[in-house]
């Protein structure tokens, strides 16, 4: 399992993930689930990955092999490449981010058709699912959750972050303190918070944390950052966080029973 949220912002986009993957308690590992594509000056998306490895490293490279096809339309002396089979929107031909959406759904809807005979007799899922957030030249910036279905949710200024994986125990925090009119930062802040709180929770959570920055109009990422297993940034974010809480508890209405037996000055 994994955790990844990405959150819309009046000002841009900001995606984080944690990078642990395991396979039982005895095969714990780490790979990349944020991943970054500029394909044109006029585009860029920012893809966030949980749910089945092979699935997703799958849709990764195809999504890849796609853009090398569309970069690379002759073989050589001038021969035209193989035929593809039908023109569907990628990442380089899509005028809306939806478009692009749609198409990273129906790669990942292809991939787990092609493995779920093999998975279903080993009580293996082999079901993924994506957050998308980017912009194309001309159009707003936007986030979308792709389901395994392959079908997709936009988020909005009233739901302004999008979660998949182990999304439950990071959600708390966003929903009390975040709103899309939050700066970059903060949000980042934020995302960072959730990232370190699930960690505490659950064990299939965990470092190295990555958290990327866009700001709206940009076409490009300004910050990147990844924070390693020990990093000082982690346990700061731990331990201010929980010291908060402890204050915030210390701050609650006391019942009446405590009002009453509180001495008379």
């Amino acid at each position: 399992m994994t955790y990844c949220v990405g959150f819309w912002l009046e000002d841009g986009l900001v995606m984080a993930s944690d990078s642990r993957t395991n396979a039982g308690v005895d095969y714990i590992s780490s790979y990349r689930k944020l991943h970054i594509f500029e394909p044109a000056p006029d585009r860029l998306f920012m893809l966030l990955a949980a749910g089945n490895l092979a699935t997703t490293q799958a849709v990764i490279n195809q999504i890849q092999r796609d853009l090398n096809r569309a970069r690379r339309p002759t073989m050589g002396l001038g021969r035209p490449s193989p035929d593809p089979g039908p023109r569907h929107h990628d990442l380089l031909s899509a005028s809306y981010l939806f478009e692009v959406a749609a198409y990273i759904g129906r790669l990942s809807v292809e991939v787990q058709t092609e493995n779920h005979s093999a998975l279903h007799q080993v009580g293996a899922s082999g079901e993924a699912s994506f957050i998308l957030g980017g912009q194309i030249l001309g159009q707003p910036h936007a986030l979308y959750l792709i389901y395994p279905q392959g079908n997709a949710i936009m988020a909005t200024p009233e739901t302004p972050f999008l979660q998949i994986g182990e999304s439950k125990y990071g959600k708390p925090p966003l929903d009390s303190v975040g709103h899309c009119r939050m700066s970059l930062e903060d949000a980042a802040r934020l995302c960072l918070v959730s990232q370190v709180i699930t960690r505490r929770s659950n064990l299939t959570v965990g470092p190295p944390f990555e958290v990327a920055l866009y700001p709206r109009d940009s076409l490009a990422v300004s910050h990147h950052q990844r924070l390693e297993r020990g990093a000082r940034e982690i346990s700061e974010i731990n331990r201010i966080w929980i010291e908060s809480q402890r204050q915030a508890m210390q701050s609650l209405p006391r019942f009446p029973w405590e009002q009453a037996r509180e001495p008379v000055v």
